[in-house]
């Protein structure tokens, strides 16, 4: 499996809100799902292939892991970098996130997400990504060779 380290990199930053926090003002862990979810957006529009796209291809590209680990606490009123890096796109995508503090560039948490292919028109999960995924891909695995 052909693996993409660093090519494929947004970081996207955001502000602590209140409504993200709990009594002790620290991010409520579940928060950090949609934090995630937010830089998994913007790589995926960086190669043209956000999830409207994905419809329109034919496929829907479910997740089916994720993992969190949690470093130390977000807390209102500081303001975070998320990191999304591409890791694997041959048979699935896989995207590592690690969210910083923006300020002291302090790592908070590290994740990953799996999410697969899946026919829309059959329902059934592909166990190659599709040509689409490779042709949005192709000019960023250039740089990588």
């Amino acid at each position: 499996m052909r693996k993409v380290n660093g090519i494929l990199t947004v970081a996207h930053e955001i502000d602590i809100q209140f409504y993200d926090v709990d009594a002790m003002r620290v991010v409520w862990h579940g928060n950090y799902v949609k934090y995630i979810e937010d830089a998994r957006c913007q790589l995926l529009r960086k190669f043209n292939y956000d999830y409207n796209d994905m419809e329109d291809s034919g496929y829907v590209w479910p997740i089916v892991d994720m993992r969190l680990k949690y470093v130390k606490s977000a807390q209102f009123g500081h303001k975070i970098r998320v990191e999304a890096t591409l890791v694997e796109y041959e048979t699935r995508l896989k995207i590592s996130y690690r969210i910083f503090n923006a300020e002291s560039n302090q790592l908070l948490t590290k994740a990953y997400t799996v999410q697969v292919a899946v026919n829309i028109e059959s329902n059934e999960m592909q166990f190659e990504s599709p040509a689409v995924l490779l042709e949005k891909l192709a000019p960023f695995l250039a740089d990588v060779s």
